[in-house]
C-alpha cells in the first residue's frame, strides 16, 4: 500500500467525524421538579432534532447566585441559565414590574400580560447580549404567617420578613405601611422561630425547600403577585448552533414551554395540599377582603412608580391591558 493511500485512511476518520456544539446550561432548580423535567426533555429532543450534534449538558441545584450566574454567562464559561425574576431584572429591570404586588392577580391575567409582552422584552434582552430559549412561570408569592392573615391590617401587625436582595418588594410593602425586617434567604427559619420576624412572602415552592410552612402556619390564600422565570443563552452560544437546526430547536423549546405551565400549576396545587397535611391553615380571602388589598395597593402605586421602585412605563402598559379586561367582563 502506498504512502499516500495510508495517509488518507488515516485522516478519513476524523474528517467524517461530526462537529458538535455543546450548550452548558446552569439551573438553581433542583431536577426532581417539573422544571428539571422540562430541561432533561428538551436535551433529549434537542439532541435527537440536531442527530447528536447539538448537546444540552444541565448542572442542576448550583449554589451560586443568579448574578454569578450571568458573570459566568458573559465569561462564555457557560452558556445558558435557568433564572428567576431576580436573575432576569438584572438583564431588564423593568422585568421586576410583573412582580408588583397585587398588580397581576391570577394565571389569566398572566397569560394576557405575557404574551402581549413578551415580544418587547425578549428584544430588550436580547439589546443586553442574550438570547430568550423559553419563559417559566415558577408559581404565585404567598404570605406564610403565625398568625391568621385575611386583610392587610392582620399583616401589618406582623414583622414581615424579606430577603435584602428583592429591595424593590420591601420598598413597595414598607410604603403600604408593612413592618420590614430584612433577612438572609438562609435565617428566614432561624428569624421566624426566634421571633425576629413573625411572616414572609414566598412561592409555595420556596416555603417548601425552606420548611417556612412549620412555623408559620397560616397562608392567605389571595395570590400576592407572579413569580417568573427564564432560559437565556448568551448570544455567542445560540449563534454556534448550526443555522439549519435553530428553527427545530425553538419549536421544541417552545412546545416544551407550553406544556410546563400545566405542570407548574399542578405542582404548585400539590405543595400546597401536602403543607396543610403538616398542619398549615388557608386562611381563605372573600373578595370583599381581596378589595382591601387591591386598594390598599392602589394608594402606594404612584409613589412607588414615580420613584423607580417599579418601571413607570412597563406599569402602565400592563395596568391598562388588566383594566380593559377587567371592565369587560
Amino acid at each position: 500500500m502506498s504512502l499516500c493511500c495510508l495517509v488518507l485512511l488515516a485522516v478519513a476518520p476524523v474528517s467524517a467525524q461530526r462537529s458538535k456544539t455543546t450548550i452548558k446550561l446552569s439551573s438553581l432548580v433542583p431536577e426532581r421538579t417539573p422544571w428539571g423535567d422540562l430541561l432533561n426533555r428538551m436535551s433529549a429532543e434537542w439532541y435527537q432534532a440536531t442527530n447528536g450534534e447539538v448537546e444540552l449538558v444541565i448542572s442542576y441545584g448550583q449554589r451560586f447566585s443568579e448574578g454569578d450566574l450571568l458573570r459566568q454567562l458573559n465569561l462564555n464559561q457557560i452558556q445558558a441559565a435557568m433564572l428567576s425574576t431576580f436573575g432576569l431584572k438584572l438583564i431588564v429591570p423593568e422585568i421586576m414590574t410583573l412582580s408588583c404586588p397585587f398588580l397581576i392577580r391570577n394565571n389569566e391575567e398572566l397569560d394576557l400580560v405575557l404574551n402581549r409582552l413578551k415580544p418587547d422584552l425578549e428584544q430588550k434582552i436580547s439589546g443586553r447580549g442574550y438570547f430568550t430559549l423559553a419563559w417559566s412561570k415558577v408559581g404565585w408569592v404567598r404570605f406564610f404567617s403565625k398568625n391568621p392573615v385575611f386583610v392587610p391590617a392582620d399583616l401589618k401587625n406582623q414583622k414581615l420578613g424579606t430577603s435584602e436582595t428583592e429591595p424593590e418588594l420591601m420598598d413597595a410593602f414598607r410604603a403600604m405601611g408593612y413592618q420590614m425586617v430584612p433577612v438572609a434567604m438562609n435565617q428566614i427559619l432561624v428569624s421566624l422561630s426566634g421571633g425576629q420576624i413573625d411572616a414572609v412572602y414566598q412561592s409555595p415552592v420556596n416555603a417548601g425547600g425552606l420548611q417556612i410552612f412549620g412555623r408559620a402556619k397560616n397562608m392567605a390564600s389571595i395570590p400576592v403577585a407572579p413569580f417568573m422565570g427564564a432560559i437565556v443563552m448568551n448570544r455567542r452560544a445560540w449563534r454556534s448552533i448550526p443555522e439549519k437546526y435553530r428553527d427545530e430547536l425553538m419549536r421544541i423549546t417552545r412546545r416544551v414551554e407550553a406544556e410546563l405551565d400545566a405542570s407548574v400549576q399542578a405542582f404548585e396545587a400539590e405543595i400546597i395540599q401536602s403543607f396543610t397535611e403538616y398542619g398549615l391553615v388557608i386562611n381563605e380571602v372573600s373578595p370583599e377582603q381581596a378589595r382591601l388589598w387591591y386598594a390598599d395597593t392602589d394608594r402606594a402605586l404612584p409613589s412607588l412608580t414615580k420613584d423607580g421602585v417599579f418601571d413607570a412605563d412597563m406599569y402602565n402598559r400592563i395596568n391598562t391591558l388588566l383594566a380593559a379586561r377587567r371592565g369587560g367582563r
